[in-house]
């Protein structure tokens, strides 16, 4: 039903204009960035460029609808856009949610331990190896160095960064080309 989702997108942005109440405060709000998003599976696909796009919010609703969606007069009045996490169908926005959420809070800096965890990543690391390709990120390994007899690769155990690296350029190419080639397309 529209009127619901109405009212209740009418009291978040009524509780951040009272948040933000003074005269210095409105005019930063109106200056801040935010969208309405419905999750639905006739949205755009939801992916880490758009992640990236959607963490320099300053706010973020995101409207979940249940089974068979939501009134269009939600799409067509009171969201910015759609967004779907893929190409099927689930019996409600709340995991979509749950994926988009944790995909865009761990790009937001703070929210990590290490500050740069996200930049040489699945499909953020263009500037690894080929600029406008994303790309799998290389094989990870921990200790012990052998376990079973499977052994960790000796480069990278060789204290040399320049081959590490890489070994690691090359490992996440060969990577994307068999597990994922359409990553390979240009955008």
């Amino acid at each position: 039903m529209v009127e619901p989702i109405y009212l209740a997108l009418k009291e978040i942005k009524d509780k951040i204009l009272k948040i933000k109440n003074t005269d210095k405060q409105s005019l930063i709000l109106r200056k801040q960035k935010s969208k309405i998003i419905l999750l639905s599976p006739r949205g755009k696909t939801f992916n880490q460029k758009k992640a990236c796009k959607l963490a320099k919010l300053d706010h973020l609703i995101l409207v979940c609808g249940h089974y068979e969606g939501v009134d269009e007069r939600v799409s067509e009045h009171l969201v910015d856009e759609e967004i779907s996490i893929g190409d099927y169908v689930l019996t409600g926005g709340e995991i979509p949610t749950m994926v988009m959420v944790d995909a865009i809070t761990r790009l937001i800096p703070g929210v990590l331990e290490k500050p740069d965890a996200t930049i040489k990543e699945s499909f953020s690391a263009p500037q690894l190896l080929i600029t406008n390709y994303k790309l799998l990120e290389h094989p990870q390994y921990t200790r012990p160095e052998n376990f079973k007899d499977w052994k960790v690769p000796k480069i990278l155990l060789s204290g040399d960064h320049k081959k590490i690296e890489e070994w690691r350029k090359q490992k996440s190419l060969e990577k994307t080309k068999k597990e994922r080639p359409d990553l390979l397309r240009k955008e």
